[in-house]
C-alpha cells in the first residue's frame, strides 16, 4: 500500500512538473509536430529530436522475474510513454523498435544472420540513430542480479559527450525526487561494455528502470500506472535537460 500511495503521490507531482516544463520548453516545439515516428529504414526526417530505444526484442526476450515478467516487454511499454510524453511537450521522437523484434535484419545486409543476429542488431540501432541525424539518444532496459535484494533504478552515460552525463544525472536526481526517494544509486560512465553508449557521439544514456530479481519491484514494474509515473519522471528530466543545452537551440 505504501508504495502505491508513494508512486501515486509522485504521479501528480510529476504531473505538474510537466505541465510547467511542457509550457516553458515545449511550445515553441509545437511547429516542428510532435510525433513518434514509424520505424523504417531511411523513412525518419531530419527534425527528429530523439531516439528512445526499446532494448532486446524478438527471440531476446532480455532478463525476466521470478514469475515470468520479459523485459523486452517492459522496456517497449516504458519507451513508448516517455515517446508519447515527450510528443506531448512539442518534442519529435523516433523509436527504434515498435514491435516485438529484433534489429537485426532492419537493413538486409546477410542472408543468413546466424552467429550474428545480437551485434547486428547492435550495430542497426547504432547506424539507424546515427541516419536520423537526431540529437539526443535515449535506451531502456530493465536490471537482473544474481542476489535479490538490489532494487532501484540506474542510468548509465556515454563517455564522448559532455552532455550525457548531465542528462543521467538528471533523470537519476528526478526519479529518486519523485517516484523512488529510498534510491541512492549514483550515474555511470558506460564502459566498452555496453556497445551503443561506449560509440555514440551524441549525448546518449542508457536508462535501467529497476531490477526485475527483486521481487517487489518487479511487482511495480508490472503495473502500468506506475510503469507510466517511472516514464513521466524519465521524460520531465530530459525535457529540463534539454532545456538548459546551448546545442539544443
Amino acid at each position: 500500500m505504501k508504495h502505491t500511495v508513494r508512486y501515486l503521490s509522485g504521479f501528480v507531482a510529476l504531473s505538474f512538473v510537466f505541465l510547467i516544463a511542457a509550457a516553458m520548453f515545449g511550445g515553441a516545439r509545437r511547429m516542428l509536430g510532435g510525433t513518434e515516428e514509424t520505424i523504417t529504414a531511411g523513412t525518419f526526417e531530419d527534425k527528429v529530436l530523439f531516439v528512445i530505444d526499446p532494448g532486446h526484442g524478438g527471440e531476446d526476450a532480455g532478463c525476466s522475474s521470478a514469475k515470468g515478467l520479459l523485459e523486452k516487454d517492459l522496456n517497449l511499454s516504458v519507451a513508448r510513454d516517455i515517446s508519447a510524453i515527450l510528443n506531448a511537450a512539442g518534442y519529435t521522437t523516433v523509436l527504434t523498435r515498435t514491435e516485438d523484434t529484433l534489429l537485426y535484419d532492419m537493413y538486409r545486409d546477410r542472408m543468413d544472420y546466424t552467429g550474428y543476429k545480437k551485434i547486428y542488431d547492435l550495430k542497426n540501432r547504432m547506424r539507424f540513430t546515427e541516419e536520423t541525424q537526431a540529437k539526443y539518444f535515449v535506451s531502456i532496459h530493465m536490471n537482473k542480479f544474481p542476489q535479490t535484494q538490489y532494487s532501484g533504478l540506474q542510468v548509465y552515460y556515454s563517455p564522448n559527450d559532455p552532455g550525457s552525463v548531465q542528462m543521467a544525472d538528471r533523470i537519476q536526481s528526478y526519479v529518486q525526487k519523485y517516484v523512488q526517494p529510498e534510491n541512492e544509486r549514483k550515474t555511470k560512465k558506460a564502459t566498452k561494455g555496453i556497445y551503443l553508449l561506449h560509440r555514440m557521439e551524441i549525448p546518449a544514456v542508457l536508462v535501467e528502470c529497476g531490477f526485475l530479481s527483486n521481487e517487489e519491484e518487479a511487482a511495480l514494474l508490472s503495473d502500468a500506472s506506475y510503469r507510466k509515473t517511472l516514464s513521466l519522471g524519465i521524460a520531465c528530466a530530459i525535457m529540463e535537460y534539454c532545456a538548459k543545452d546551448p546545442a539544443d537551440g
